[in-house]
């Protein structure tokens, strides 16, 4: 399943600059994972022109986007909507200091455990095939209402 940017508008609250995700790549409600990609440019929220690119300690921003784009897929079928919200991060790593202005990230997540509304996932973003960053993200959904 490939979502462009603009379908993603309907599927997840963020816009503008705060949009971290260019596409989903791919989707699986049974494996509870999604695949998604992001471009980097100056038009990034976190870019900073002291480093030409985007600090990778950003990189937990775009995996919770990436989470939020799940639950948002997920979430259609069932004619739900919810707000999100990070919790807690935990055992980040960072393989290098930032992502350079025109780099493709791939970014990934799959849900590991936890019981409604909370739960963890599995993060990972990926530059060039190799691993960049890697990390859990604690989540808490909160319905907002239902979709007619």
């Amino acid at each position: 399943m490939k979502i462009e940017k603009e379908q993603l508008l309907s599927i997840i609250p963020h816009r503008g600059r705060m949009l971290l995700i260019s596409r989903v790549v791919n989707y699986s409600g049974e494996e509870k994972s999604i695949e998604a990609e992001f471009e980097i440019t100056e038009d990034c929220l976190f870019y900073d022109s002291g480093f030409s690119g985007v600090p990778v300690w950003a990189g937990f921003e775009f995996i919770a986007q990436a989470i939020s784009a799940f639950v948002g897929i997920r979430d259609i079928v069932k004619k739900i909507r919810k707000t999100g919200y990070i919790l807690g991060i935990s055992n980040m790593r960072m393989e290098l200091p930032f992502f350079k202005i025109g780099s493709i990230i791939t970014i990934k997540a799959k849900e590991a455990g936890g019981m409604d509304p909370v739960y963890i996932f599995d993060g990972q973003i990926l530059l060039d095939g190799k691993i960049a960053v890697e990390g859990k993200l604690t989540v808490m959904d909160v319905y907002e209402e239902n979709i007619n």
